[in-house]
């Protein structure tokens, strides 16, 4: 997989880390906090901080669905990647629809932010970053805190909506993040890049049995915590809005679409419908990006032009 060593970069081509069959995600690397008082190291200002992401990666995704429903577009500027990510790994080159170039710096790939903020920094180059103008440097590069920070840190800087991590929900958020984490958000990995018949068929099992449990348990709550929508709900429709363009073909996960489920669809469609949050999905890039990408799973590179799914049909919910 693409890296730098000893903040040297070193090319080849995408390949998932798989052992003993199984894929393996890395563990992000760049872990500080940004707080209302400062005491981090890193205070919350508008104008200071700036994300950078890819609209293809689900991870990412989380990321500019927060930044929209706080209200943060203002105050966390945004470059975007292209879709592609080639043998130096995320670029920002411009000749792609949505892709924007570095706004900040002018990078030409997203590694040099990595070997900026580290001179010796050794591992992979991920989505989403989230930088410190300031200080020049990555404050984080895990969705999963990011996100967080989003919800809480900026409220005295502009931010507003509700409050996605409630702290009478907390307990039950992290329990559900922790099942759709291992079983959906990267159960559908597991099974893309598995390197045997017996850990993907086990891999695809047991994504469907949490769809299945899931399914189930929409049938008598409106959201995956009570009626409250909270970070669970977008840590899984990133996962869900991509599954029958991507996942069911890409990655093998075929037992069933998500269209047949009637609970997850109608979920998915209604989350899809918040204000603002359409705007974040691209599936140009999400497309362009799994299909090209990922030469050791289609190596031809060829995108396919469907499935046609309308996303914005009535959800009837109430």
């Amino acid at each position: 997989m693409n890296q730098l060593v000893d903040g040297q970069w070193t090319p080849e081509p995408f390949k998932p880390r798989v052992v003993n069959g199984a894929y393996e995600r890395p563990r992000s690397a760049f872990r500080n906090w940004i707080t209302a008082d400062g005491n981090s190291g890193f205070a919350a200002e508008p104008g200071r901080y700036h994300l950078y992401v890819s609209y293809a990666c689900p991870w990412a995704h989380r990321t500019l669905i927060f930044r929209t429903i706080k209200g943060l577009e203002e105050a966390v500027g945004v470059s975007v990647v292209h879709p592609y990510m080639g043998e130096r790994g995320w670029s920002f080159a411009s000749d792609f629809d949505g892709c924007t170039g570095d706004l900040i710096a002018g990078r030409t790939y997203l590694y040099e932010a990595y070997a900026t903020a580290d001179t010796g920094y050794t591992g992979i180059i991920t989505v989403p970053v989230l930088w410190d103008q300031e200080r020049e440097t990555i404050v984080n590069n895990e969705s999963s805190e990011i996100i967080r920070m989003f919800n809480s840190a900026f409220d005295a800087c502009g931010a507003g909506g509700p409050d996605l991590y409630p702290e009478r929900w907390r307990g039950e958020i992290d329990e559900i993040n922790a099942f759709v984490y291992d079983n959906i958000n990267n159960g559908v990995y597991r099974a893309g890049f598995a390197a045997t018949q017996s850990r993907y068929e086990r891999s695809v099992g047991r994504l469907f049995d949490a769809l299945d449990t899931l399914e189930q348990r929409l049938a008598g709550q409106r959201y995956l915590v009570g009626n409250t929508l909270t970070e669970a709900d977008w840590r899984l429709f990133t996962s869900l809005v991509r599954f029958d363009s991507v996942y069911v073909t890409h990655f093998k996960c075929n037992l069933r679409r998500l269209v047949d489920y009637p609970n997850l669809w109608a979920y998915t469609r209604e989350l899809y419908q918040w204000p603002g949050v359409a705007a974040t999905v691209n599936f140009t890039h999400i497309k362009h990006h799994y299909f090209v990408s990922h030469s050791s799973v289609n190596p031809l590179g060829i995108v396919p032009v469907g499935p046609e799914i309308d996303f914005g049909t009535p959800h009837g919910r109430v």
